[in-house]
């Protein structure tokens, strides 16, 4: 129960009636949500059935393959072709266009044109006349979604503007600070929005449009807090189907049951496949729901097995699976943690400017850490070169020159303490370590490098 409270919060569904005149900074909303078969009194106080936030799937509780393992879900891929699980992802994208106090303004300009084809350039494919993108445009990578351009502050201006008479025939100069989508996968602008803000200046709101089906990775919950990632996508002619020829949409391992004791989930199955047969809604409530012998009198008065279970047959041998399996449907969650979100792969990229070690972080394009804990096992390892590798050739690595002499850094060949360049060596050291140094020398605390002869 406290699982499924903190991951309720993290399903995709319907967010209100207005959900599609809203321009929200992220909204996750799900194609096609559906009533719970099985609620509860919770469910019909706040009225949760008026906007649903996941979907009821034929679920068959087995072994399928070896990507089930450790909570991984198998979906079927006739299911996801049919819309299960589909979901739209909102982004907005704003910019503004201000006066200054010195006359000028921000320009909205119109795209730029190929001179031999006379059609607007990459770039600005998407752009109207106006400079800002037409609604239903589809956006790809690097594209201007408003071409802004700024008044640059120039000392000319500057004097211009101290004397009046000049204004007339000073020329401003505009640099291009467009709004461009940076996102790899396109989107669709759904609505553009023209507007004021408080400094009453233009405002220009976009809202982006995605639609995501499932893929390996994403997240799905049942409301038991049984979480789980999609690990394959499996043909629906290669999973097992009932003697009415129904195929599940998800497989499920059995070993998600025991250790965490999700008896909920079964009586959920159990009474989610009566209300389909009978076609009233049954309750889950805790203490105070349908009985389960009840349910199961139901199920067996229709001619299914007591227990829920289905004879299944493979759908790849084509023979009878040699157990009976826990077949029916229960109503899963599509989690907003989607693999498109997390994935994140950097070779070279941008650096910090204090200490020029790489950014952190996936919105940065930043590096991968390796930490305390990772360098301890290559220690261990004794991989010292990798390590070395690591830790400074692909994250900080510094030439400096080092006096023998007296221990200090030189530059240019030259030792300002000693006032000599007879003895200086050059050596590798991280950027940050040469900051260190400079940071204590800075505070009267004088580093010294004593150095030792290559060859010995």
């Amino acid at each position: 129960n406290t699982y499924q409270c903190a991951m309720g919060k993290q399903a995709m569904g319907t967010i209100g009636y207005n959900q599609q005149k809203r321009i929200d900074s992220i909204m996750y909303l799900l194609c096609y949500p559906q009533r719970p078969l099985v609620k509860s009194k919770t469910i019909e106080l706040i009225n949760f059935e008026k906007l649903p936030a996941g979907a009821n799937g034929i679920i068959a509780v087995m072994s399928y393959s070896g990507y089930d393992i450790e909570d991984a879900l198998v979906l079927n891929k006739a299911s996801l072709d049919r819309g299960y699980g589909r979901c739209l992802v909102y982004k907005h994208a704003k910019g503004t266009a201000r006066k200054y106090p010195n006359q000028t303004y921000d320009r909205l300009m119109g795209p730029s044109l190929d001179p031999l084809t006379r059609k607007p350039i990459y770039k600005h494919k998407v752009l109207d006349q106006e400079g800002i993108v037409f609604a239903g445009a589809r956006i790809c990578s690097k594209q201007t979604m408003i071409n802004k351009h700024m008044p640059v502050v120039s000392q000319d201006a500057a004097a211009a503007t101290t004397q009046p008479s000049m204004a007339g025939t000073r020329s401003i100069e505009y640099r291009d600070v467009s709004i461009t989508y940076k996102n790899p996968i396109p989107s669709y602008a759904e609505r553009v929005l023209l507007t004021y803000n408080d400094e009453e200046a233009h405002l220009v709101k976009i809202l982006l449009r995605q639609t995501r089906r499932p893929e390996l990775g994403d997240k799905f919950s049942s409301r038991h807090g049984q979480k789980g990632v999609c690990g394959l996508i499996a043909a629906q002619e290669d999973l097992p189907f009932n003697d009415l020829g129904m195929v599940p949409d998800m497989i499920m391992n059995p070993h998600g049951y025991p250790s965490r004791m999700t008896v909920g989930k079964l009586m959920e199955l159990l009474s989610s496949k009566n209300a389909v047969l009978s076609g009233r809604y049954h309750y889950g409530t805790a203490f105070g729901g349908d009985q389960v012998s009840d349910v199961c009198n139901e199920l067996a008065s229709r001619g299914y097995n007591y227990l829920g279970k289905d004879m299944m047959t493979s759908g790849i041998t084509g023979q009878q699976l040699a157990a009976y399996i826990y077949f029916g449907p229960i109503y899963y969650q599509k989690l907003k943690h989607m693999v498109l979100d997390k994935m994140h792969a950097r070779a070279r990229g941008p650096r910090a400017v204090l200490t020029r070690q790489p950014t952190e972080g996936r919105s940065r394009e930043g590096g991968l850490r390796l930490g305390e804990m990772e360098r301890d096992c290559l220690i261990a390892y004794g991989a010292s070169m990798l390590l070395m590798e690591r830790l400074m050739v692909s994250s900080d690595e510094f030439k400096v020159e080092v006096c023998s002499d007296c221990g200090l850094i030189g530059y240019h060949g030259w030792c300002q303490n000693c006032r000599s360049s007879k003895s200086l060596a050059n050596i590798k050291i991280p950027y940050a370590c040469k900051l260190l140094f400079q940071e204590l020398q800075s505070m009267n605390i004088v580093p010294k490098l004593e150095l030792g002869r290559y060859t010995d």
